[in-house]
């Protein structure tokens, strides 16, 4: 028997520790979102530690390498070191490869070092941003951890983007933002690999953008009387001689300031000046700008139709326009400027004379084309200065001006149009690429307006539209996200619309089509889920949400309720009653068939834990269930739920009145019958409702229960008043009349509408469910 010397031992151990120590990467460990072009792995790690150097030759290397290095400083407690010369080992370093795309780059990483290959800065960005996410995502942490070790595997990657135009476009008009929120959500799009900002800085709700030939913009335009306990769209209209004081503005330095910090991420940002529509702001500072010098405030809250708009007929509407347009562009060097042009009521151009005389000496037939004339003037001038222009997809009306880009929104039609016509799109269309609309049941999530982009939909988003030929295909430079801010109020609101719907969206315009996988992107999104958790982003957890929809089969006194998650061949498992949803939970295969009121919990579970907020909903039973209903007052044709059998099939409708649950009255009362067909005893009748007073939804003022025995003779048993309250969301609500125990057959429900809201407006009455009890 051989015996290993001291020295051999120490030599074993050595080998067997390294070996031991290093984690064998395969390609589920590489959680990179967007998903590289092309992935080679190899065996072994890089490991980073106080000795690495970066070699950085340029300021801009420097200033990248130092994003990364603090944070190394932050969450492993060393501060590896720049360099401008090569060492032996142990190194990161740049290389200028002119035959390289802008922002492609090559990663190679060995265990010795690292070797960042790009044309040129866009590239180097997006390397490191692929070496943060490689490694672990503590890295993302504001405190050391010292025990950690810091390897990423060695790996080829070659990657470059699909599309050149990958932007979002922030709504600071609606809600304001400040400046510090804008540098964090730069910071965050590079993190994702995008490289566009849309800025919306003028809107008829403020002007956010400091005009110095134009004070009143930002002294009047900037500011908006506050209505924020209100519904959106249910806030009054505001009287010109009311002061405002809610809102802001960035002045040009602080704009200056963030362009700059943007091109340090290979962001550029666009600004959108919004005419001839969208500018109630600017025509309540400056009212000769209308088409009747009409005196306005600034609307607090939504608005429709949009009126009060530029007058095409003025020429110092186009000086105004002229001037603010000079002062924009010595801040923004963006090769486009936005000039919206959407959704323009053109009214007062019918009736002004100066509109009907700048038609008649140009010829123009209508005033579709009055505002083609419009765009293409300022196109021209735009154009003068060295600019091109964005407009949405309405510019096409009328006739589209020569040079012009289009911002598709309304659907992909107008995209598809410009592109036959040779112009250049982006592909921004409301679904999936409006971050506004809900992303999770309505019932889970903050208000958000009344349309739903929930994360996969917006990851199946693709700007090439099936049927482009690929000379169309070469004008789609991109597609972008809106985050449009009515019920946005704060960076936080903001955030979660965001995240982690850009992950999915910068996957969809990054990598190849042929790479994307829905069931590949789910488990890299849980790792990015887990960095945004350590950078204090308030993300969305909805797509952890487990959903439910339920059908009442009447013949069989049943409910089936089916259960289902965003995350493909999802792990949900249920309880009933008042079990622990943690404790022997049932997997769900198929719908779970409910005869009596019963409490149902759900999960999504990974790893034998549920994650995520549990589901809970209680099916509710009642002595009216599958019974008769009569109408005395019919409920509107626009919704009704399902049919007669909708008020006692104990199936409840949502916070989305349009899931087919709700039956409505609009100005009338709703009055009904439910027949036991035997006498009942009964003490409890509930009345479940809606309010979302934005869309005009409201409770009920009043609600009066009658019993009786023949259908004839009624008499009062309950009310209840709910005078009208102001709510800024939307919620459901039981309505709960107790009296006396007596037997009866019939029960009559009397509720009482608004009828009309404090703006003036036609009220809706929404109810889901008679329960008889």
């Amino acid at each position: 028997m051989r015996v290993l010397t001291p020295f051999l031992i120490v030599i074993f151990l050595t080998v067997f520790n390294f070996g031991y120590s290093q984690k064998i990467y395969t390609e589920k460990d590489i959680q990179i979102i967007p998903k590289p072009t092309q992935l080679l792995i190899n065996k072994g790690v890089f490991e980073f530690s106080a000795a690495t150097k970066f070699v950085a030759v340029t300021d801009f290397q420097k200033d990248i390498s130092n994003a990364l290095i603090s944070k190394f400083e932050k969450a492993g407690g060393f501060r590896p070191q720049l360099s401008t010369s090569v060492p032996q080992s142990n190194f990161v370093q740049f290389k200028v490869d002119q035959n390289l795309e802008k922002e492609a780059y090559i990663l190679d990483v060995n265990s010795k070092s690292i070797t960042i290959t790009a044309k040129g800065n866009a590239g180097f960005i997006y390397a490191l941003e692929s070496i943060r996410q490689l490694l672990p995502v503590v890295i993302e942490s504001k405190n050391a951890l010292p025990n950690q070790k810091w390897q990423i595997p060695n790996v080829v990657i070659n990657d470059k983007p699909r599309f050149q135009w990958r932007g979002l476009m922030l709504d600071l008009s609606r809600h304001f933002f400040d400046k510090n929120y804008v540098i964090e959500t730069i910071d965050r799009l590079a993190m994702h690999k995008m490289n566009v900002l849309h800025l919306h800085l003028v809107d008829d709700q403020g002007w956010r953008i400091e005009i110095k030939k134009y004070p009143k913009l930002t002294e009047v335009g900037a500011w908006r009387v506050d209505q924020e306990n209100l519904a959106w769209n249910a806030r009054l209209t505001t009287n010109p001689d009311e002061k405002g004081t809610y809102g802001g503005f960035l002045t040009q330095e602080e704009l200056k300031e963030i362009v700059k910090y943007a091109a340090t991420k290979n962001i550029e940002i666009i600004p959108e000046i919004e005419m001839p529509a969208h500018v109630s702001s600017a025509i309540a500072s400056y009212p000769e700008l209308a088409c009747f010098d009409q005196r306005i405030g600034v609307p607090s809250g939504g608005l429709w139709p949009i009126t009060d708009i530029y007058c095409a007929g003025k020429e110092t509407t186009f000086e105004f326009l002229q001037n603010v347009i000079d002062e924009v562009i010595t801040i923004f060097p963006s090769k486009y400027i936005h000039i919206g042009g959407d959704e323009a009521t053109k009214t007062n151009w019918e009736k002004c004379p100066n509109c009907q005389k700048r038609m008649k000496d140009n010829g123009l037939k209508n005033t579709h084309e009055l505002q083609s004339y419009f765009v293409k003037r300022m196109e021209k001038y735009i154009n003068s200065k060295g600019k091109k222009i964005i407009g949405w997809d309405e510019i096409l009306e009328g006739g589209l001006a020569p040079d012009a880009t289009v911002m598709s929104w309304r659907g992909t039609q107008g995209g598809i149009d410009a592109t036959k016509q040779g112009h250049d799109v982006i592909m921004t269309p409301e679904s999936p690429c409006y971050f506004n609309f809900y992303q999770g049941p309505q019932n889970e999530e903050p208000v958000a307006f009344d349309a739903y982009n929930p994360l996969n939909e917006v990851y199946k988003f693709d700007p090439v539209v099936l049927g482009m030929t690929p000379e169309e295909a070469k004008h789609v430079l991109g597609g972008q996200a809106n985050l449009w801010a009515e019920h946005l109020p704060g960076p936080k609101d903001s955030e979660y619309m965001i995240f982690p719907r850009l992950a999915a969206l910068s996957e969809t315009l990054w990598s190849t089509k042929e790479s994307r996988n829905w069931n590949d992107f789910t488990p890299r999104l849980i790792s990015l889920m887990q960095r945004y958790n350590y950078l204090g982003i308030n993300y969305a957890k909805s797509a952890y949400l487990v959903t439910a929809s339920s059908t009442a089969d009447l013949a069989k006194k049943q409910i089936n309720v089916t259960l289902k998650n965003e995350f493909p061949n999802p792990d949900i498992r249920y309880v009933l009653g008042d079990k622990n949803i943690e404790h022997n939970p049932i997997k769900y295969t198929s719908p779970i068939e409910f005869k009596e009121t019963t409490i149902l919990k759900a999960s999504l579970f990974q790893d034998d834990k549920p994650v995520g907020k549990t589901f809970i909903d209680t099916i509710i039973f009642h002595k009216g269930f599958a019974k008769k209903v009569s109408y005395l007052t019919p409920f509107n044709d626009n919704y009704k739920g399902d049919g007669k059998t909708t008020m006692i099939n104990t199936v409840r409708g949502s916070k989305n009145f349009h899931d087919g649950q709700w039956q409505a009255w609009l100005v009338n009362d709703m009055e009904l019958v439910v027949d036991l067909e035997k006498q009942e005893s009964i003490q409890e009748v509930t009345i479940g409702a809606l309010e979302s007073q934005g869309a005009g939804v409201n409770f009920p003022t009043q609600i009066k229960v009658l019993v009786s025995n023949d259908g004839i003779t009624y008499k009062e048993v309950g009310k209840v008043m709910r005078p009208y309250a102001a709510n800024v969301s939307s919620e459901l609500k039981d309505f709960k009349i107790s009296f006396e125990k007596r037997n009866a057959r019939f029960v009559k429900v009397i509720a009482y509408n608004l009828k009309k809201s404090p703006k003036g407006e036609s009220s809706w009455l929404f109810v889901d469910e008679i329960l008889v009890n």
